[in-house]
């Protein structure tokens, strides 16, 4: 029988910015962690073909403080496959010259506890006991696969066990509409193509953010 006991783990950092899809110039964070950002900290700890991660419940544990900071960014997204389609001909990328300065509101000095759970994909008939061991060895020593990121991937995060005082803030507001994942049709080679993002009303309850979890039936989580 499957443990049904949410799998757990605390992350925390100096900063973090969960952009808002709905600003296209300037970066404005949600006041909380989006399911998206926890499962990129998630998989960042332990990822494995099998399995999807479920956010089910964010638990804010500290008050929110926002901080207006103007950062550098470059324009043109980055990729190794660019980076050395330059190289093979001879040029060099120039951060100077496609480099913008926007305004960023961000937060400071924030920490979750992320609950949560793995999905066996449809094609596995595998015990999921072994990922979920695997997962909770990997938090208590402390190992990732890379290091996890609160939204931007200067901001780094740190995660821990949770103890007994990790209790969320007494905060109750509207977050509004709040991106859950991506979905993905798939062409003829199985490949996910065109992700749609799927949003959902937040509201954060006593500190508590609840994802709905009907709506994973719609997302097919891109395994890359």
């Amino acid at each position: 029988m499957s443990d049904p006991t949410p799998l757990e783990v605390v992350v925390s950092g100096e900063m973090a910015c969960f952009t808002r899809p709905e600003n296209k110039v300037e970066r404005v964070s949600y006041p909380v962690m989006t399911p998206s950002a926890a499962r990129g900290v998630l998989e960042a700890i332990y990822w494995k073909p099998e399995f999807s991660w479920h956010v089910l419940e964010i638990h804010v544990l500290r008050d929110i403080h926002q901080v207006s900071l103007l950062r550098n960014e470059i324009e043109d997204r980055q990729s190794h496959r660019s980076s050395a389609a330059e190289a093979k001909e001879g040029g060099n990328y120039l951060a100077d010259e496609h480099r913008a300065q926007r305004h960023t509101l961000a937060l400071r000095d924030v920490a979750y506890l992320l609950r949560a759970e793995q999905a066996l994909r449809a094609h596995e008939t595998e015990d999921i006991a072994k990922h979920r061991d695997c997962f909770r060895r990997r938090v208590e020593k402390g190992q990732c696969f890379q290091q996890p990121y609160l939204g931007c991937r200067e901001f780094a995060a740190e995660f821990r066990q949770p103890n007994a005082s990790d209790k969320p803030v007494d905060l109750t507001m509207d977050l509004g509409p709040m991106l859950l994942d991506l979905r993905y049709r798939h062409d003829k080679s199985g490949k996910g193509v065109g992700g749609t993002p799927v949003f959902f009303d937040a509201r954060l309850e006593k500190g508590v953010l609840k994802v709905p979890q009907e709506l994973y039936e719609e997302v097919k989580t891109h395994a890359s």
